[in-house]
């Protein structure tokens, strides 16, 4: 099956280049024969090679012939593309009303660390989040997702979690209405402080209400008609040790907020029944070259200021693909408001669930103002 599809890939490229051909010096070949009309050809390209605008319109013509084959490709592969890994299904756990206002996993704040691992073991991943403590990820291949932050005596200090973990007093769960939460848990915080600064918080993709001694974070998604999609709880002494809005930029952040980027990534794609995807550390060079980039010189693209799209960045470092995407983020204080961010705008979540991707590397970095950059390369080879 695959031989035959690389055949098909040929000879529509040949047919492509044949078509072109006789577009243009068709005519010239009926006339005078093939000598003629390969001699206007390259008395053309000599003429035209050197042109500025002819460069630029060719830059945009491999742009759009890469875009036109990974779209071909696509159709040709989807009946192999749509065979996802197979993964055996986890059960759910059964989820109790909790003390507090909300639980995740039946976990709540203050519980032990001994206990939540003994509850569901060892965690997958431990990596540096804004608040200066780790978020550990714990999952069985990214089903029943969370990731809890303990305190210096280890103790529950926040968790999240974006799967059907979350229980509450009031009934608010993973699918709950947006009007349902407000009229559930009230007013909204609009504004939070840190130092002498207040900053708003007036975004509709997200509610951060002041609850039992924490600050709740529910998000939701404007596609699935604003339905809660992930929450996240962080208790008032772990608010107060973040004393502005971004964390404290370091390698050691800049590797956390990377690799969390990528598991909220997979565990999103399970919840659409989608395969996980593998981690590349060669795109996330990439990826992280080009945070740096806009970090550095103050710009928002895809595009760079040498004029390079994702796809020449790939390239230009060896990467070879039959299909790439690229999502950017930018001035959001967390992988998980990034990634929030992305799933809400259709394009990025599209980039996100789409199941011929196979690899992603994340990238990030920090402006001199602690802003932090996102960029999440994606592909198949």
């Amino acid at each position: 099956m695959e031989q035959f599809l690389k055949k098909v890939r040929f000879l529509f490229t040949i047919l492509i280049i044949v078509g072109v051909f006789w577009f243009f010096y068709g005519e010239k070949l009926r006339e005078s024969g093939f000598q003629a009309a390969f001699s206007e050809l390259k008395s053309d390209v000599t003429s035209l090679k050197n042109s500025p605008e002819v460069s630029s319109g060719m830059e945009k013509l491999k742009d759009g012939a890469r875009n036109l084959f990974g779209m071909v490709n696509e159709k040709l592969d989807s009946s192999l593309d749509k065979e996802q890994p197979d993964v055996n299904p986890v059960k759910k756990p059964s989820l109790a009303t909790p003390k507090q206002a909300f639980s995740i996993h039946n976990i709540e704040l203050g519980d032990s660390k001994a206990d939540v691992e003994s509850q569901v073991g060892t965690p997958k991943r431990s990596s540096l989040n804004e608040y200066g403590v780790e978020w550990h990820a714990y999952h069985e291949n990214y089903q029943n997702f969370f990731m809890v932050a303990y305190d210096e005596q280890e103790k529950v200090a926040g968790f999240y979690t974006n799967q059907d973990l979350i229980s509450s007093k009031q009934g608010l769960k993973l699918g709950t209405t947006k009007e349902t939460v407000l009229s559930q848990l009230g007013n909204p915080l609009t504004k939070i402080q840190k130092g002498l600064t207040f900053y708003q918080l007036d975004n509709e993709e997200y509610n951060t209400f002041h609850i039992d001694h924490s600050y709740i974070t529910v998000f939701y998604d404007k596609h699935e008609d604003n339905t809660v999609t992930a929450l996240q709880i962080i208790s008032d002494n772990l608010e107060a040790k973040k004393r502005d809005f971004f964390g404290k930029p370091s390698p050691y952040l800049k590797e956390g907020f990377e690799y969390q980027l990528f598991d909220l990534t997979n565990a999103a794609r399970v919840n659409h029944n989608l395969g996980v995807l593998s981690w590349n550390n060669t795109v996330r060079k990439t990826a992280r070259d080009h945070s740096t980039d806009m970090a550095v010189h103050n710009y928002f693209n895809h595009t760079n200021l040498e004029g390079e799209s994702p796809f020449d960045r790939m390239e230009a470092d060896a990467i070879t693909f039959r299909m790439a995407g690229e999502n950017l983020a930018a001035g959001q204080q967390s992988s998980i408001f990034a990634h929030e961010g992305l799933m809400n705008s259709l394009g990025h979540r599209e980039n996100k669930l789409r199941p011929e991707y196979q690899e992603l590397g994340v990238g990030v970095d920090f402006n001199s103002e602690s802003r932090p950059y996102f960029t999440e390369n994606y592909m198949k080879k």
